[in-house]
């Protein structure tokens, strides 16, 4: 199961069949595989990795680091799970050291949009004291993926 998650990892559409043949299986155990990862909750979902240039330029993407107090008897996890529930949410994480205890990910359509989340939205939920939001201007990797689609000439790495 491990050489099937990290296959889909770089390539979530890869068929059965290709699937299969990397591993030795037929395409029907490979399928197989990936439902018992679905079902076990192992495989939460697939994305895409957007050009965000390429696709629409308009699209502002933020980090915000938030210093919590954490709730009695439930430690960060109430505030972590009302951030969830807005749209221009893409992740929340709990950090484990440093000058802040949540991280999120947020996207919105313009500056404008994802300052106004913050200052309305994200600032007045009780128990976070305080935000500090820093915009991504360009990104050049995610998930292993290369943003420019040129791959780096490994013969430079050294």
């Amino acid at each position: 199961m491990n050489d099937i998650v990290k296959i889909l990892q770089q390539n979530a559409r890869i068929s059965n069949e290709a699937l299969g043949e990397i591993l030795g299986i037929s395409p029907e155990e490979a399928s197989d595989e990936i439902q018992e990862l679905e079902d076990q909750g192992i495989i939460r979902g697939y994305s895409v990795i957007l050009d965000e240039d390429k696709y629409d330029k308009s699209t502002v993407h933020a980090t915000i680091e938030l210093k919590v107090t954490p709730q009695r008897d439930c430690g960060f996890d109430d505030i972590a799970k009302t951030i969830m529930m807005y749209d221009e949410v893409e992740s929340v994480s709990l950090m484990s050291s440093g000058a802040y205890d949540l991280a999120v990910e947020v996207k919105g359509s313009n500056l404008k949009d994802v300052a106004f989340f913050v200052s309305e939205r994200l600032a007045t939920i009780d128990g976070i004291l305080s935000t500090s939001t820093h915009f991504i201007l360009k990104k050049y990797k995610e998930k292993g993926i290369f943003i420019d689609g040129e791959e780096p000439d490994e013969r430079g790495l050294g």
